[in-house]
C-alpha cells in the first residue's frame, strides 16, 4: 500500500486513473474509501489522477494519542506529503467536513500547491455547529454518530480516541481561514447538503465573495456519501474549467 512519511507519520492513500492530479480528504469517522464508495473516484478517474487520503487517526494511516500531531498546519502538511510523494507540483484539491478544514490549512500554509480548491461540508468563519448551550463538544458529537449512523464507528477502538478527540478538537482552529481561501489564487467552490446547517452561511459567504457554490441535496452525511445524481457532474465541471 502506498504511503507519503510526514513528521514520522505514515499517511496512507489510494491512486486510480491518469492526468491532472486531483486529491480527495474525507471527513471525521471515515476513510479514503468513502469516496469511491460515493461514486466519486470511478466518475472522476478516466480523465485525472485521483488520490484518497486517509487522515491522520483514521483508516490504513498512522493513528497517535499525541494531541499535537493534528494541528491544522500539521495536517495539511500531511496532504502535500502526498501531493509530492506523488511527483506533482499541483493538485486540485477537494476536502469535506473536516477533510474540508483541512483543505483550508493546504490554502493557508501551501497555496502554491493547488490548483483548485473544493470547501465542502464546512463553515469557514464559525467551524464546528453549535447548541444552545455552547459548541458541540467530541462527547456530543460521537454520541451524534452512534445514534444517526453507527457504522461509522464500528472500527473504532479504546487506543483510537485519544487521536480522534485531537482531530475534532483541532477543528477549533479557525484563525485566517477565510483570508486564506479568498487569497488562495486558484478557483474555489464551496459545496454543502441543503439540509446542512453550514449550507446557508457558506450561501452566503459564497455570493458575498463571487465564489462558486454547490448546493446538494440531503444533509451533512448524505451530501458526500450518498450524491444526488448533479453533485458529481457539477464537481467534475467545476475541475474540467479549472
Amino acid at each position: 500500500m502506498p504511503y507519503a512519511i510526514h513528521r514520522r507519520q505514515k499517511i496512507h492513500y489510494t491512486v486510480e486513473g491518469e492526468g491532472p492530479l486531483v486529491v480527495l480528504q474525507h471527513g471525521m469517522l471515515m476513510d479514503g474509501s468513502s469516496w469511491a464508495q460515493g461514486g466519486f473516484v470511478q466518475a472522476l478517474s478516466d480523465r485525472y489522477r485521483v488520490a484518497c487520503v486517509d487522515s491522520l487517526g483514521h483508516g490504513a494511516s498512522d493513528r497517535p494519542g499525541d494531541a499535537a500531531l493534528y494541528d491544522q498546519a500539521q495536517r495539511a502538511g500531511d496532504i502535500v506529503a502526498v501531493i509530492d510523494d506523488l511527483g506533482a507540483e499541483r493538485a486540485h484539491l477537494i476536502g469535506y467536513s473536516m477533510g474540508g478544514w483541512m483543505s483550508v490549512g493546504v490554502a493557508r500554509h501551501h497555496p502554491d500547491r493547488l490548483a483548485s480548491l473544493v470547501v465542502g461540508g464546512w463553515d469557514l468563519v464559525d467551524g464546528t455547529p453549535r447548541l444552545p448551550q455552547g459548541r458541540v463538544t467530541f462527547e456530543i458529537f460521537m454520541d451524534f454518530a452512534r445514534q444517526l449512523a453507527p457504522e461509522l464507528l464500528e472500527w473504532v477502538t479504546p487506543a483510537d480516541m485519544p487521536g480522534l478527540r485531537a482531530c475534532y478538537e483541532a477543528l477549533s482552529q479557525l484563525d485566517g481561514a477565510s483570508e486564506a481561501v479568498l487569497g488562495a489564487g486558484v478557483p474555489v467552490l464551496l459545496w454543502n447538503g441543503r439540509e446542512d446547517a453550514y449550507h446557508a452561511p457558506m450561501q452566503v459567504f459564497a455570493a458575498a465573495h463571487e465564489l462558486s457554490f454547490l448546493s446538494s441535496a440531503g444533509d451533512h452525511l448524505a451530501a458526500a456519501q450518498t450524491p444526488d445524481a448533479a453533485t458529481i457532474p457539477a464537481l467534475r465541471a467545476f475541475l474540467d474549467a479549472a
